[in-house]
């Protein structure tokens, strides 16, 4: 027994002296002798430490994993919290709803100031909150208060930094710590980390801002807007650049990105890996160190060779020959490439981790833009590659949709912050995705109309239903009817033997009341007289009487047939967003006088249909009236004319489709002189004159 205890104790003792011997220094190398094992833990493992991994990268590069000047992770936590004291905003705790139950949705702007300092862009701003449909004149009726104050550009460094923010809105009476206050700002934060301090406290407000980062945007409150350059266009803006021949999708180059590169600070990174991707040949990656006053002490051995390179392709070019743009972010997360690659159709290949995108409550990207990870770079063009064209065509459509419904001006870009913001105040009167990301957009799709797809004129394909099989006969008089033998009593007449017509509404918009009922015709439909205000616009007022989709228009004087009437329902059924009717017109530029004007003669071409005798749908008088200007109405108004072009330019606009012309008994046709040309030019064939039959009648 005790010869056994000996062998078991030399057979220990000898295990230790071999691993002391032999293993040793590995275990030292490790600290497990060390008196400090939690910071040797805490360090290892070593990556400079080539005994044990090998290496792949400079010892320098692996040791400092980015930029040594950039903050910390803490330290921008710090900073997030002091710029959003009140991170936990939500419209239900902080946004007082009941400011807006009495007035419904109405937005204040304050009164600007004369010493104050204004922005182009911030100055384009408020001009679209006033030219807004929900603005008004009166803080009492409110809901929402934009400031006049301009916040855009938040960099100390910048000449447009307006200071002592905080001393001033503190001084208005409406401020109440930032409740139902909406904040625009583009640009946060200086060198060299550009953080997201705005340099005042923005205290309850809501927050519209560029650059949004994720971790400090606070979902279902703030608003992420995109950054746009000062020349952005006010109104209108430029459309899109896909067109009808550009298919197949393809073009000449399949990735694209030609920019700045930072040498050093935040965004450095990203920008100097994208040499890396560039092939020459369908993948142009195109960067530049010269910029900004002290470049040259900075660049690195690629910067000349870069330089140079950049010079060779235009960026325009680049933009309109190829499928994908990449998107990298810049010292902030947005860029102004990003409505670049929108407007031109290339689909944006977005790197800027942490970027909340704009109006992504409501605009669902992944049906426009390819969202990549920056340290996934290399990745990108085999992504791309795999593509369906299919795929890739529908993206680039998609992405003309959005950039033509809320992009292409700052007017567009203003109302679909107001408009999400409203939708947020009444959810379950609210526009779904599908209205915000299918044409003709969520501006254009009225809440207040309806949220069922069955009630628009734009979505029966994809609702799988079709219009109400009966229409609304809507009359406007001007005179007084005392006799059968009057034009509209004809027209009522006629109108009423059709199997569609429903209803019958006439519109009386003249000095004396109505007849009374028993002058009117009996009809076999409802006949309506609603007193209207004299007024032009209000023949395309919303009025509840209507209650089927099709509303037929017609001016006192129209001659039209039953067959007629009923021809004309029958196609505007195929065709429920467009207008359908008879009389048409052209419209034309004046080159002489500068100016457009348009034409009534009978022509093969046309651009307008009159509402004197046309079908639309219901909806659009609810356009007409709620989202079109007042000022437009009024002009209108005091034309006493031009109505009918308005509401076809507005149907226009919303469709993007011409009206349809259907074919009518030509009773006061104009006389045109008949001419028989037998113009060589107009027949030109191969055969010699001499060899014709008929030679003389080519011979000039």
């Amino acid at each position: 027994m005790q010869t056994r205890k000996k062998y078991i104790f030399l057979t220990f003792l000898a295990s230790w002296l071999l691993l002391f011997f032999f293993g040793g220094d590995q275990l030292r190398r490790f600290g497990f002798f060390s008196k400090r094992k939690a910071e040797a833990r805490r360090n290892w493992p070593r990556w400079t430490d080539r005994s044990l991994l090998k290496s792949f990268a400079d010892p320098e590069e692996l040791q400092s994993d980015g930029d040594p000047s950039l903050p910390s992770p803490r330290a921008q936590r710090v900073a997030r919290l002091s710029v959003y004291k009140n991170s936990r905003c939500r419209m239900e705790t902080c946004f007082d709803f009941s400011r807006c139950e009495k007035h419904g949705f109405k937005v204040f702007a304050y009164p600007r100031e004369r010493d104050q300092p204004l922005s182009e862009s911030y100055g384009k701003i408020l001009a679209s909150i006033e030219r807004s449909r929900y603005y008004t004149p009166n803080p009492e009726e409110a809901c929402l208060f934009i400031l006049s104050i301009d916040t855009l550009d938040r960099d100390h460094l910048s000449g447009q930094y307006v200071r002592n923010v905080d001393e001033k809105i503190r001084s208005f009476p409406l401020w109440n710590g930032g409740r139902n206050h909406l904040i625009f700002n583009l640009y946060s934060g200086t060198w060299p980390n550009y953080t997201e301090d705005l340099g005042f406290d923005i205290g309850q407000a809501i927050l519209a801002k560029a650059s949004f980062y994720t971790k400090s945007f606070r979902p279902g409150f703030d608003i992420s807007i995109p950054l746009f350059s000062k020349d952005h266009p006010q109104r209108g803006g430029e459309r899109g650049w896909l067109y009808q021949d550009s298919i197949p999708p393809k073009k000449k180059y399949l990735l694209v990105f030609k920019g700045k590169r930072y040498l050093t600070g935040i965004g450095s990174g990203t920008r100097n890996a994208l040499h890396h991707i560039h092939n020459g040949k369908d993948i142009v990656s195109l960067t530049t160190c010269k910029h900004g006053k002290d470049w040259e002490k900075h660049k690195d051995v690629r910067c000349d060779k870069d330089n140079v390179d950049y010079e060779k392709f235009d960026y325009q070019e680049l933009l309109h020959n190829s499928t994908f743009c990449i998107v990298p972010r810049g010292r902030r997360l947005g860029s102004f490439r990003f409505l670049e690659a929108l407007q031109a159709a290339c689909i944006p290949v977005l790197l800027s981790d942490g970027w909340e995108l704009p109006f992504a409550e409501a605009i669902d990207w992944g049906k426009a833009a390819v969202v990549g990870n920056e340290r996934l770079l290399l990745q990108i063009p085999s992504a791309v590659r795999c593509i369906h064209p299919e795929r890739v065509l529908a993206f680039q459509q998609q992405t003309q949709f959005l950039w033509d419904a809320y992009f292409s001006s700052v007017d567009k870009i203003v109302h679909t912050t107001l408009e999400i913001i409203k939708d947020r105040l009444l959810p379950h009167r609210s526009r779904s995705r599908f209205l915000w990301n299918t044409l003709p957009g969520g501006l254009l799709a009225l809440p207040d109309f309806s949220t069922h797809l069955g009630d628009f004129p734009f979505y029966y394909l994809q609702h799988g239903s079709g219009p109400s099989k009966k229409f609304t006969a809507f009359i406007r008089a001007v005179s007084l009817a005392c006799s059968l033998s009057q034009p509209i009593l004809r027209l009522i007449q006629a109108v009423s033997e059709s199997q569609y017509c429903a209803q019958i509404l006439v519109l009386w918009s003249c000095e004396k009341p109505p007849p009374p009922s028993r002058k009117w015709p009996q009809t076999a439909v409802p006949l309506t007289i609603i007193q209207g205000r004299r007024k032009l616009s209000d023949r395309f007022f919303p009025y509840m009487a209507i209650q089927t989709d099709a509303v037929l228009s017609l001016d006192e004087h129209t001659s039209l047939s039953t067959s007629e009437v009923d021809f004309a329902f029958v196609v505007w059924r195929s065709f429920p967003e467009r207008i359908v009717g008879f009389p048409t017109r052209s419209h034309f530029w004046d080159a002489e006088q500068r100016r457009w004007g348009y034409t009534s003669k009978w022509t093969n071409e046309l651009s307008i249909v009159l509402t004197a005798a046309a079908f639309y749908h219901r909806y659009y008088h609810s356009l007409f009236t709620e989202y079109l200007p007042a000022g437009l109405r009024e002009l209108v108004d005091g034309l006493a004319a031009c109505e009918d072009i308005l509401m076809n330019v507005l149907v226009a606009a919303v469709t993007k489709l011409p009206p349809i012309k259907v074919t009518q008994r030509k009773q006061h046709k104009e006389t045109v002189p008949q001419q028989l040309r037998l113009d060589p030019v107009l027949f030109k064939d191969q055969v010699s004159v001499l060899r014709k039959k008929y030679p003389r009648l080519e011979k000039p």
